[in-house]
């Protein structure tokens, strides 16, 4: 099982050289914090925020959705900080709204008045509250493995485990207990040790307790939900734990469509073909311009 999984690591690292090859790499000071970006293609832009303990390149390129998307829209895909290439604080006040911040700072460095907004897990959570607090900014919003972020919610208890697990470099355990689905049986300690060996190889812990403590700061109040005037679309896989919060903002979130994907737990859902499916077609509904066709276009 080991050469295994350094056989595939070896792998993802082929395929990432080739893949970054196919969008251009910038870097932008955001408050003070090194952000980094890539991007590609042209159109609408389309901003891209990945998932905790993952990266603009694991969470995107490596999928295949970045290039897809490239195809019909300017596709720019961030590194949040305490992830990837971009800086790593590890104090929790630099987190939270600040990973926000840092999306709105990167639309002001590329000029950009409004974009389509798509996160995945953390950057679902962080695009909810993009919608509540910034909407002027938004042309739609996808949120996909992540539903309502409610304040004092009880099944965030399991945050300072994880984040005490982190600072005390015993990496991502609770998390993944976390993400199983109830119908699964709990992952093993060696599959939990090698899951570990694999994020920490990439991560740095401190960075990402300090993280994960902030994002509690990402709450949105109910009224929010209620008054939204955003487009939104929450793609959740039907055995992800987190579908529980996307139930509870469909009963209160104003303009939200629903899209369940069958079969699909909180690790596979963005690497389903429909994924990409439902999200290209949503922002083909969603577009600030009417679409125009070009001669010889198919």
């Amino acid at each position: 099982m080991l050469r295994r999984s350094a056989a595939l690591i070896a792998l993802c690292a082929i395929l990432a050289a080739t893949v970054a090859r196919a969008a251009e790499e910038h870097f932008f000071d955001s408050d003070g914090v090194k952000i980094r970006y890539v991007e590609a293609g042209e159109g609408e832009p389309v901003i891209l925020v990945h998932g905790f303990t993952a990266s603009a390149m694991v969470q995107w390129q490596l999928p295949g959705i970045f290039t897809k998307l490239a195809q019909d829209y300017r596709v720019i895909a961030i590194d949040n900080r305490g992830h990837g290439k971009s800086d790593k604080p590890h104090d929790p006040a630099e987190y939270g709204p600040k990973m926000v911040q840092d999306v709105i700072n990167l639309m002001d460095h590329l000029k950009l008045d409004k974009a389509h907004i798509v996160g995945y897990s953390m950057g679902g959570f962080m695009t909810g509250y993009m919608i509540a607090n910034h909407p002027d900014r938004i042309i739609s919003a996808t949120m996909g493995g992540a539903g309502w972020s409610q304040a004092d919610d009880p099944r965030l208890a399991f945050i300072e485990d994880l984040a005490k697990s982190l600072d005390e470099g015993k990496g991502v355990g609770p998390l993944i207990i976390q993400l199983t689905p109830a119908n699964r049986p709990k992952p093993t300690e060696e599959q939990i040790a090698l899951i570990n060996k694999m994020l920490t190889s990439t991560n740095d812990q401190k960075a990402l307790a300090a993280c994960i403590r902030g994002m509690l700061k990402l709450e949105v109040p109910e009224a929010k939900l209620k008054a939204n005037q955003v487009p939104v679309l929450a793609i959740i896989g039907d055995l992800d734990p987190l579908k529980a919060g996307v139930d509870e903002m469909q009963s209160r979130m104003s303009n939200l469509k629903v899209c369940v994907i069958d079969g699909a737990d909180h690790m596979t859902c963005f690497t389903n073909r429909k994924f990409v499916e439902d999200l290209k077609a949503f922002l083909a509904e969603h577009a600030a311009e009417p679409a125009t066709v070009s001669a010889g276009a198919n």
